[in-house]
């Protein structure tokens, strides 16, 4: 079945309003939804200017909301979650605001409780293989080295 195009910038408003009210979305997503469904030009970024000033797209609340998530339920780290936001063409402000979410002493926790349950589950009996590994996992997660290597050196191995 072919997608439905569409062909007003009134219809444009409507479907954009119900793609974005399901969840939070970034101008681009919008964006290239709009071209998708056969707007083009002038006539995107009209519709686009409209869903901005209905509170449709809210790049802060986009920014706050993918932070809260990928740190709470991934478990990223600011470096990562820095990279995705950037991926999505959100706007360093937007970004700065969004990284305010994360809480100094639980993005501290997280790193010790990742660092013990990844530790847990390294079977090497190299100690100095074992620490590579653990810290190697914590900065593919996106963490900051320096604070993987002051928890792996208060680790009690």
């Amino acid at each position: 079945m072919a997608k439905q195009l569409i062909y007003t910038i009134k219809e444009g408003k409507s479907r954009g309003a119900r793609y974005c009210a399901t969840q939070d979305r970034t101008q681009q997503q919008v964006r290239d939804k709009l071209y998708d469904w056969g707007l083009y030009g002038d006539e995107v970024e009209e519709v686009i200017a409209w869903l901005i000033s209905e509170d449709f797209i809210n790049e802060e609340r986009f920014a706050q909301s993918y932070v809260r998530g990928h740190f709470r339920l991934k478990k990223w780290g600011r470096i990562k979650i820095k990279q995705g936001l950037e991926q999505k063409k959100i706007s360093e402000y937007c970004i700065t605001v969004g990284m305010k979410e994360i809480d100094v002493e639980e993005y501290q926790d997280t790193i010790i409780k990742l660092l013990e349950k990844k530790w847990q589950t390294i079977k090497d009996s190299n100690q100095y293989i074992k620490k590579q590994k653990v810290v190697r996992y914590l900065l593919q997660k996106g963490f900051e080295s320096d604070l993987v290597w002051s928890e792996i050196d208060n680790l009690k191995a």
